[in-house]
């Protein structure tokens, strides 16, 4: 739980539902069982809790699990176990949801080309008051395509449409037809924006790959601050380069943080916007997680079920 606080996080609330804690800021796979082996009680993010190491765990409990997807957590296992497991979800859209529109909203006005070319002087050399090197466009009118349309998906289409755009939302991977939604091979050529919400599962692995950035728009914007390893990221570096996409504004990577390098990390990709993670971390959306968690533990002890998986 260190990661979530930059100092700026209430963590009353949480301390006041346990006697004693340990607290660790990083925890290495070989470090996992040492540190939960007599836990009554473990709260994680990424750290993964397999089914070794869950059933040499007799004391064990509860899982809070800080963050809503649960992939990190052998569910199965738990249930077998006898061990409760909790999530907290909703805690980060209004963050999520305005750091996509910082991302779209970056690339459709070529914010990062004018600023680079104020830096450059170029502005200073122009004949008349206004430099408009760079073409820019307006957001209404235009079409919005949502990849998942949960929570976060939602509240991208909520802002979307007070933009003036039109939503239109796709059909979930591996999933039938359903009202009002259209195939994925479909929606891409008419979408002037494509938003993921996708969780990485195994059908949406690779999900945008070359063939279907290849359906979009050659002015269409990406933006991915779902996962990385939907988006194949090679591909989607290539299609950049060879000017077969207007931008795209990428939260996520496959790996992170990208210590092997990453297709996407060069430095000469046009109109990529690049952010580490950070959709999510707005100081509201931590102080939320953290009352979440502690929420989710209260509820526990009374005897009450909140935000169970199992």
């Amino acid at each position: 739980m260190g990661s979530v606080d930059s100092g700026d996080i209430a963590w009353s609330p949480l301390k006041a539902t346990a006697q004693a804690w340990g607290w660790h800021q990083v925890t290495s796979p070989q470090q996992t069982l040492q540190r939960i082996i007599d836990a009554d009680l473990v709260i994680s993010n990424k750290v993964v809790l397999d089914r070794a190491s869950l059933a040499a765990c007799h004391n064990l409990k509860l899982i809070c699990i800080a963050a809503t997807g649960s992939n990190n957590v052998d569910l199965d296992a738990a249930a077998e176990f006898g061990i409760a497991v909790t999530n907290v979800t909703g805690y980060a859209t209004p963050s999520v949801v305005q750091h996509v529109f910082s991302l779209i909203l970056s690339l459709i006005t070529r914010q990062q080309n004018y600023q680079r070319a104020v830096a450059k002087g170029d502005w200073q050399k122009a004949d008349h008051f206004c430099f408009l090197d760079y073409p820019i466009r307006e957001l209404s009118g235009k079409r919005m395509g949502i990849l998942g349309h949960g929570e976060l998906g939602r509240g991208v289409s909520r802002l979307a449409e007070a933009f003036g755009m039109q939503v239109v939302v796709a059909q979930r991977p591996g999933s039938g037809p359903a009202p009002a939604r259209l195939a994925l091979d479909r929606l891409l050529p008419q979408v002037d924006v494509l938003s993921i919400h996708v969780p990485l599962v195994e059908n949406t692995r690779n999900l945008i790959g070359a063939r279907e950035l290849g359906l979009l728009q050659p002015h269409a914007l990406l933006i991915n601050t779902a996962r990385g390893g939907i988006v194949d990221e090679q591909a989607l570096a290539d299609a950049l380069i060879r000017g077969e996409l207007g931008g795209a504004g990428i939260d996520v990577l496959r790996t992170e943080p990208p210590v092997d390098g990453s297709p996407l990390l060069n430095p000469k990709i046009p109109n990529l916007i690049l952010t580490p993670h950070i959709a999510w971390a707005s100081r509201e959306a931590r102080q939320r997680l953290v009352d979440g968690v502690s929420a989710n533990i209260q509820a526990f002890v009374s005897g009450e079920l909140r935000n169970r998986l199992v």
